[in-house]
């Protein structure tokens, strides 16, 4: 594994836990043991910055010293942490699994996607394994107007918080088919409101289509989209319509899902969020 030049950004943050963290984002991308001067040579950190942030991390057991006192490597918390979170994340492998399902269904390369401000982040996605697709991994972002799932989170918002959102995002023009005007688009968002799907014709890429759904999230509000991509050459808009219905099936699959991973007790939930809310505000 080929580790690219990071700079100095690449380990900034607001904080010094946040740096750690992003400190530690470096470090799990090696494959080999490391010395406090490789990671100034590839951070462009001050040497004395970085020794003090191993020694916390190494006095924390999630890096260790070896023999020669000089390399480092990945301390046992830090991989009982990782072994931790990969053996508890049954909710990621079961909507994951459901992904793939829909995905040997249609056919298509299919996304699970959110609402992160005015973009939609990719938080899961499975390539069909057709010769002809469009590469757009997890954490790829779109813009929320020219995305099929957009048009379905922003459908969901009162039109002054719609307002609101929009007035502060310019409506850039991606295709010939992006919608750039706001009234057209809020058209365009009320027809998806009320038919309860979306399309994306070409309007972030030129020849992909996209229809998507909302996860159905029976306290309100849903913030998990999901979606059908496709190049215009193998779909158009009556063929993913016809896709509908094993879409809003699997969509259906993950709000199980993600109504399964709730708290049991949603009193102490609640009283959680309330708390968080008012230190934070």
């Amino acid at each position: 594994m080929t580790t690219s030049r990071l700079d100095a950004r690449s380990i900034e943050g607001d904080t010094p836990a946040q740096r750690l963290l992003a400190l530690l984002e470096v470090i799990a991308e090696k494959d080999q043991y490391f010395t406090l001067q490789s990671l100034v040579d590839e951070t462009g950190m001050p040497k004395p910055t970085l020794h003090r942030m191993l020694q916390q991390l190494e006095n924390s057991g999630m890096l260790q010293r070896e023999a020669d006192n000089r390399h480092y490597s990945k301390g046992t918390r830090l991989r009982r942490l990782a072994e931790t979170l990969l053996l508890n994340d049954t909710v990621q492998g079961a909507r994951h699994a459901v992904l793939a399902e829909l995905v040997r269904e249609v056919g298509e390369s299919c996304n699970i996607t959110a609402l992160a401000g005015a973009e939609v982040l990719y938080l899961d996605r499975v390539e069909t394994s057709a010769p002809l697709r469009f590469y757009l991994h997890p954490g790829s972002r779109v813009p929320a107007h020219c995305s099929a799932s957009g048009k379905l989170f922003l459908a969901q918002m009162s039109p002054s918080q719609r307002r609101r959102l929009l007035a502060e995002v310019p409506l850039t023009s991606f295709t010939r088919n992006t919608i750039t005007d706001i009234d057209a688009l809020e058209a365009e968002i009320e027809e998806v409101r009320q038919q309860g799907y979306a399309f994306d014709d070409e309007e972030f890429l030129p020849g992909l289509l996209c229809i998507a759904v909302l996860a159905p999230n029976p306290s309100g509000v849903s913030n998990v989209g999901l979606a059908i991509q496709a190049p215009i050459m193998r779909m158009d808009r009556q063929r993913a319509l016809e896709c509908l219905p094993v879409l809003e099936r699997a969509a259906a699959a993950i709000a199980r899902i993600n109504q399964g991973a709730v708290p049991d007790n949603m009193d102490d939930a609640e009283s959680d969020r309330q708390e968080i809310q008012q230190l934070e505000g």
